[in-house]
């Protein structure tokens, strides 16, 4: 592979485009799925349900479909126009996310949820795909650094225009008479839905990269992305993944494996559900005139999940060897995944319940809260990425491989001590001195850690790399941390900051696995293409 040409090609203003465009998509992604916790108190006193509850809506109703459908949409990132599926994608998530306006109970916001989910699985396989085509291997770090930080701007932004919006409203209509008799958390999702569509219009004209050419592997044209991103949905998803089986001819082991799984898998969730049920106990949720008891809900997503997960790892065995290998052949890949995952455990049960938690602890209102704490969280959460994507390239360049581990392992290892810090403040002015520390910490992972796992694959993988990192740390990530703070706050009481700290022991095992990763990174690199040749990659 010559890739010093490649490597000395100028950055392009269309390059710069692209990022600023792609970087609006995360940021309004963040700002449709976030938006839920700042008016989190005002849906639980209308439709009656509870933290666990809320936990379901904002992780796992919005995990397993986000996860599910990343999946064939990042297939589909691999072989079609990327500018295509960013645009569609946004266009209807957008209309998802302004379904909520018309909720009246836990169904319908459940069903906006999982279209939100649908259309956001299509942002990060097919925006990062598009990037690296765009960027260089060593301005990489830069843009992971800029989506990171527009991630933070649709968290601060969430809290911002659902905590002033929500209330604004609700005070003009104290007396009655709102046009659609919307409330004002009904309102705020109606607003938040509409920038989408004006950034699904750009992105449609966004002129699409050479596939490959950055990194001097370009890329033939995939015949037919769309029946090869139908077949991954059919071969992941639980039942029909059966079918898929037999028409690859899979040997007997598979289908052993497969059904072997499952009966774990089932085994040890109705496990979980009466653990969790006797932990916590819920009132059954209401969905369709069945009732259904939240914890199976929950861990019933969870499982599915799960075996998503394993058929979507036997497919690529049996359908693309040489991805398979790559991805699963690579010990600092599985690795890096697993950090990933596990540290979204830890962030997204943090931001899923902070809103609340300032407004119970110290009596603030919505609107301050979102104010203040969306500002201050979107300017640190800026700041924090913008540092560690150049000081990332930077660590690289002196320590290739091993710096980007070292730059993540500092940020996760020091973030929980700091965030037991921030969560005693005895006021909000502590509380919001502490989190600019916190925030700066906590967001400075994602561009080295993410640079480094996107670096470990080729360039047609990198769609489906992303899509298998996204299943796995959304299920795992996503679809237990907010539901697991709420779980322990409804189970004491309401103690959003035991529920909140609880979840931070997972960074034990964050520290560890990053110790070994810094030892096996540089040779797993190394292997990457002779893995690949291997299982019949024509390189």
């Amino acid at each position: 592979m010559s890739a010093d040409p490649v490597m000395a090609r100028r950055v392009t203003g269309t390059a710069w485009y692209a990022l600023a465009l792609v970087a609006l998509t995360n940021a309004l992604s963040l700002l449709d799925r976030n938006i839920l916790a700042i008016l989190a108190p005002r849906i639980k006193a209308d439709l009656e349900i509870g933290d666990a509850e809320m936990g379901l809506l904002y992780g796992t109703v919005f995990a397993l479909f986000y996860a599910l459908f990343s999946l064939p949409l990042g297939r589909l990132s691999d072989g079609w126009v990327r500018t295509r599926i960013l645009s569609i994608a946004i266009g209807f998530w957008s209309l998802a996310a302004g379904l909520a306006a018309f909720a009246s109970g836990f169904a319908m916001l459940a069903i906006s949820r999982l279209g939100v989910g649908i259309g956001e699985g299509a942002t990060s396989p097919a925006g990062t795909s598009l990037l690296f085509d765009y960027f260089p291997k060593q301005r990489r770090g830069l843009v992971m650094g800029v989506i990171a930080s527009a991630i933070a701007v649709g968290l601060g932004l969430s809290n911002v225009l659902g905590g002033v919006a929500a209330e604004w409203w609700d005070t003009r209509y104290a007396g009655g008479g709102a046009p659609g008799g919307f409330s004002g958390w009904q309102f705020a999702f109606l607003l938040a839905s509409l920038p989408g569509f004006i950034l699904a219009i750009l992105l449609w004209g966004l002129r699409e990269p050479r596939r490959g050419l950055m990194d001097g592997v370009e890329t033939p044209r995939d015949p037919a992305p769309f029946r090869a991103s139908f077949a991954l949905l059919g071969s992941v998803t639980p039942g029909t993944n059966f079918l898929s089986l037999a028409a690859r001819g899979a040997p007997t082991r598979h289908w052993t494996a497969n059904i072997g799984v499952i009966v774990v898998v089932v085994a040890l969730m109705a496990f979980i559900v009466h653990l969790t049920s006797s932990f916590s106990p819920r009132p059954p949720l209401v969905v369709g005139g069945v009732a259904i008891n939240p914890h199976l809900l929950q861990w019933g997503v969870m499982g599915f999940g799960i075996i998503v997960i394993f058929n979507l790892l036997q497919g690529l065995s049996l359908a693309d060897k040489p991805t398979y290998r790559v991805m699963v052949g690579s010990p600092s890949l599985m690795i890096g995944m697993a950090v990933g995952a596990l540290q979204t455990v830890i962030n997204y049960g943090i931001m899923g319940f902070t809103p609340t938690f300032i407004m119970k602890t110290y009596g603030t209102s919505p609107a301050e809260t979102g104010v203040v704490f969306g500002m201050l969280s979107l300017a640190i959460g800026v700041l924090g990425p913008m540092i560690a994507g150049p000081l990332s390239d930077w660590f690289d360049k002196v320590l290739p491989l091993r710096g980007r581990v070292y730059l993540t392992l500092f940020a996760l290892g020091l973030s929980p001590i700091v965030g037991i810090w921030t969560y005693h403040a005895a006021d909000t002015a502590g509380f919001y001195t502490r989190f600019v520390l916190y925030s700066i910490i906590l967001t400075c992972w994602i561009p080295p850690l993410y640079s480094l796992i996107y670096g470990l694959v080729l360039p047609r993988m990198r769609g489906i790399c992303a899509s298998t990192y996204l299943i796995v740390s959304t299920i795992f990530g996503l679809g237990i941390g907010p539901y697991l703070v709420g779980m322990v706050s409804d189970a004491t009481g309401g103690d959003l900051r035991a529920a909140i700290l609880s979840v931070n022991w997972v960074a034990i095992p964050i520290v560890i696995l990053l110790l070994v990763l810094a030892l096996r990174v540089r040779k797993d690199e190394a292997l990457m293409l002779e893995r690949a040749r291997a299982a019949g990659e024509p390189i």
